[in-house]
């Protein structure tokens, strides 16, 4: 039976209460009284040398409090990048200032040139038409190869060219690989692009400054995946603001996709101005506003090539790869499509040489970051996509290949640096084809074909390495900051229980999720646990929410935070019981002696912890609180195996989906509802990018998908319902938890399934389409089809 309390149980959220009545509170829900108003004037070219910024009239317009430009924060940091990558010739990448405000020149549209800080919004907007602009503008970096020819517009004066860096991994396998193919007997090539993405989370970004004179103490509200990293960031290396005099809140968020992993110029200014006027600022993103300031996702250009003997057995990979950083460095940006790519380029395969090459390359376009997947996306399209067309040109099954060349021995040393640690890629296959229902697809495709239809049948599988961790690790490959988290739990004196953690919920259901962790270590009701996350000044100092790292980084610091409660109430409770330490159990929310019917309630010995009349050792502390931080000893390896139906209108090119199933290895798994839920959304997300999405610019670098009525969203009349099953279960074994994180993977298994569906759909209707390029649209695919 299912059960109906603690780990594994199916709770509903307890937050959607709040959620689904509206009476949640986001960023912009707080209005701190008296506070004004910021409006961006943003440069609606894409690079332009700023030769005068005349704002005499606006500053006398009504309600403008102040009028702030580029100069106001000469001498004031830039913002950072969190990520160092060394190039294959071991010098640092390219690291340009990013001012919060332009200075001397502006690089994408969107780049904010001036701040109008008025007491409403409506006035700031007027104000900022009155600013006169003196902008020579000049020609424009788009085109990431153009980009690099000589002579191309430089996106940064300082720099000798575009080039950010050029990264080789594993440098040292580069021969060898070379060598693999030139013996091998078979080799594929296929390029392709990862198209560029607009996150689009349902809340845009919002920040809220303000800044209390009497104790000198600056507080931010924002929209933040990580208020702990926004307050280092922030105030260590733009603004100069100790830590203790710094507060950053991020209250409900809504969504996050990774576009609020990152530190922004309007945070860095709401904080900045709200000193320098005395006066609280707020800022609220419009959504075309967000189309041109939130990070944007992928955006790769790529070559690869698999070599096979003459038994079909992979022998080298190799790739090249173009990634687009856009205008400035994002956070987290350099390591995308570097160490969260190229370390996942053996996929589920044991393709014994490996070489990946990427060249990333600044244009005057906005900055691109973490999306949902972040590089595992990237890695597994390229990866599947290569494979579906060495099966063909091959003439052989493309699961019987894969499986032919699955990881079936862990722990696994990959070519590429990790090592998985557990697995099962036959299992999760296995469950797919049930699922699926595989063995009725030619049927299926019968009954399409007499309705005029193509019909395809595209399989994939991935894994992914989440937790981003360990810290020695990852700062070897060029993190600025640890990656572990942290944990306080407080055990109030009638026994129930507060948890602070340093990960931040938006969207995951850590409110439901952990109380059921702790719920199960002391076999108490989940209601008694409340979940504290999103405030600097009440939480440890931890390092937020993204990679599918919350249970699996946060949720074990929470577990080691519960031990040592434990520890310290079985100390206790042995005393109260008479009975050896040893001898404590503890289980149902009582503490027992083994071997007897001797107990004593869990309340009653937390209330023991805060009345100290009668404690086993004269110096123990009273109380009942522990804090636990928790740096992971390696990432965990989530994997699966995906397969996608589609229909294809011959006569329009259109795509459908007729079915979609997901067979997903998580490990042990806390909250089944909440998984599927976070499985569903990903592979929105995922068929988002194959089918719909797609983030365009014109040759001057002019945004064309800059609002729903030109970047297609996707719908739920453009999805089905999928099937999606998490029981191959092969817990990861370096965490106390033995989970390995869920979030992303419909979003890094869906987009090949899809493909693959879609062109074995053209190529059974006799077209020689080998490859079509995300987004498949209409368009794309009716063109594909007639050459």
């Amino acid at each position: 039976m299912p059960k109906d309390h603690g780990i594994g149980a199916s709770h509903k959220r307890r937050e959607d209460v709040r959620f689904l009545t509206g009476t949640g509170q986001y960023t912009d829900d707080i209005n701190v009284a008296g506070q004004a108003y910021v409006h961006f004037l943003r440069s609606d070219v894409a690079h332009g040398k700023i030769n005068g910024i005349d704002t005499t009239e606006a500053e006398k317009m009504p309600g403008v409090v102040r009028i702030f430009t580029g100069k106001d924060f000469e001498g004031v940091g830039g913002i950072p990048c969190g990520w160092q990558i060394t190039d294959r010739q071991g010098q640092p990448m390219k690291e340009p200032a990013h001012p919060v405000l332009a200075q001397g020149k502006v690089r994408h549209v969107g780049d904010p040139i001036a701040a109008i800080v008025a007491d409403t919004l409506e006035e700031a907007r007027d104000a900022a038409e009155a600013i006169v602009l003196d902008i020579e503008e000049l020609p424009a970096a788009v085109n990431m190869k153009a980009a690099l020819q000589p002579g191309a517009p430089k996106v940064h004066d300082d720099l000798d060219d575009n080039l950010c860096y050029d990264w080789g991994f594993v440098e040292e396998n580069k021969a060898a690989v070379d060598e693999a193919f030139s013996k091998a007997a078979h080799v594929t090539t296929l390029e392709l692009v990862n198209n560029r993405l607009v996150a689009n989370p349902m809340e845009p970004r919002v920040a809220v400054g303000d800044y209390n004179r009497a104790n000198q103490e600056s507080t931010l509200y924002t929209t933040s995946q990580n208020p702990h990293v926004i307050r280092l960031l922030m105030g260590a290396f733009v603004l100069g603001i100790p830590e203790h005099k710094l507060r950053v809140v991020a209250p409900d968020v809504g969504g996050g996709f990774g576009t609020k992993i990152f530190h922004y110029a309007e945070e860095a200014f709401c904080t900045f101005a709200a000193k320098a006027i005395n006066r609280p600022v707020k800022w609220t993103s419009s959504r075309s506003e967000a189309f041109m300031s939130d990070a944007h996702g992928r955006d790769h250009v790529t070559k690869i090539e698999l070599a096979l003997d003459a038994d079909n057995n992979f022998t080298a990979l190799r790739t090249e790869t173009y990634a687009n950083m856009g205008a400035y460095l994002s956070t987290f940006a350099p390591s995308v499509p570097t160490w969260l790519h190229g370390t996942l380029m053996a996929g589920n395969y044991k393709t014994p040489l490996i070489y990946v090459n990427v060249k990333a390359v600044f244009t005057n376009t906005v900055p691109v970051d973490a999306y949902r997947g972040a590089g595992r996306p990237e890695a597994t399209f390229q990866l599947e996509r290569v494979i579906d067309k060495a099966a063909r040109e091959l003439g052989v099954d493309p699961i019987a290949l894969r499986r032919q060349n699955f990881v079936t021995e862990f722990p696994y040393q990959t070519p590429v640096a990790v090592v998985y640690d557990t697995g099962d890629y036959v299992a999760t296959m296995n469950k797919l084809e049930e699922i699926a229902d595989l063995a009725g697809f030619a049927a299926r495709r019968k009954d399409s074909e007499a309705n005029g239809k193509l019909r395809g049948l595209g399989v994939n599988c991935y894994i992914e390495a989440c937790g981003i961790a360990p810290s020695n690790l990852v700062g070897q490959l060029g993190a600025r900051a640890g990656l572990y988290e942290s944990a306080t739990v407080r055990v109030n004196a009638t026994g129930s229980i507060s948890v602070m953690t340093g990960s931040h919920s938006h969207g995951q259901g850590h409110e439901t999720s952990f109380p059921q962790v702790v719920a199960e270590m002391l076999g108490i009701d989940e209601s008694m646990i409340d979940i504290v996350h999103g405030d600097t000044a009440r939480t440890p100092m931890g390092m937020g929410t993204y990679g599918s790292r919350s249970l699996a980084v946060g949720g074990s610091a929470i577990v080691r935070a519960t031990e040592k409660i434990i520890n310290k109430a079985k100390m206790i409770a042995s005393h109260l019981l008479e009975a050896s330490e040893a001898d404590i159990k503890l289980k149902d929310g009582a503490f027992t002696v083994a071997g007897t019917d001797k107990s004593v309630a869990w309340g009653d010995v937390t209330l023991a912890a805060y009345v100290p009349h009668n404690y086993p050792l004269e110096e123990m502390e009273p109380g009942l609180e522990e804090t636990a931080f928790y740096d992971p000893s390696n990432f965990t390896y989530p994997s699966g195996a995906y397969a996608c139906e589609v229909e294809v209108d011959p006569e329009t090119g259109k795509v459908t989906i007729e079915r979609f199933s997901a067979a997903d290895d998580f490990g042990n798994v806390v909250n089944p509802m909440i998984v599927t839920g976070q499985v569903h959304g990903g592979i929105a997300q995922g068929i988002g990018q194959a089918l719909l999405e797609n983030c365009a610019y014109d040759e001057n670098g002019q945004l064309l998908s800059a609002s729903y009525m030109d970047y297609a969203m996707p719908r739920a009349d453009d999805l089905p319902f999928y099937a999606v099953d998490h029981s191959c279960q092969t817990p990861c074994t370096h965490n106390p938890l033995g989970v390995k994180g869920c979030g992303e993977a419909g979003a890094i298994g869906s987009p090949p399934a899809v493909i693959n569906a879609v062109v074995d759909a053209l190529q059974s209707g006799g077209h020689k389409v080998d490859h079509i390029d995300m987004p498949a649209t209409p368009g794309r695919v009716w063109q594909a089809m007639h050459g």
